[in-house]
């Protein structure tokens, strides 16, 4: 299967997360597995699956995910099986209420990644996800990199199944 996991990191977590995904999809061949500034447009030709991540900012994916995002024409992963993630601080872990109750409103930045994908033309295999980190900056929380892996699998048998 040729996939390609597109991410955007700031303080290393959804690197981390994104690394975990493209490992459990395969090799190096198989799965690449490249920092959003790094793509090329044509590397989006050909592809299987795609699998784009960012930090959760301001409710939202950071500016450089979603620029990325908006210039790829519209229907160009048609056919292309997609998948999206966030890394974010899980509602225990933000201390305010006031900001809990604005997430709750805004949400993170899997949901409109995934939105974008199936809007230029990719079908989601499987809901965005959202990995978890201890504080804005990170670390991830303990369990997450054998989530993110395992979610991976999930999207590989999804993948297989249709």
């Amino acid at each position: 299967m040729k996939a390609l996991v597109i991410y955007d990191s700031i303080f290393g977590n959804t690197e981390q997360i994104a690394k975990a995904i493209g490992g459990a999809i395969g090799s190096s061949e198989e799965a690449n597995v490249l920092r959003v500034n790094a793509v090329h447009p044509d590397q989006l030709q050909g592809l299987e699956l795609l699998i784009v991540g960012s930090p959760t900012r301001g409710f939202k994916p950071t500016p450089e995910i979603t620029d990325f995002l908006k210039n790829i024409a519209d229907n160009n992963l048609q056919g292309v099986k997609a998948a999206a993630f966030d890394t974010r601080l899980g509602n225990d872990d933000i201390g305010s209420p006031i900001v809990r109750a604005f997430v709750k409103i805004g949400g993170y930045a899997a949901k409109p990644i995934g939105a974008t994908l199936e809007k230029k033309g990719a079908s989601l295999v499987l809901y965005p996800e959202g990995f978890f980190v201890k504080g804005s900056g990170g670390p991830l929380k303990e369990g997450e990199l054998e989530r993110a892996a395992a979610w991976a699998r999930e999207i590989v048998e999804a993948c297989n199944s249709h």
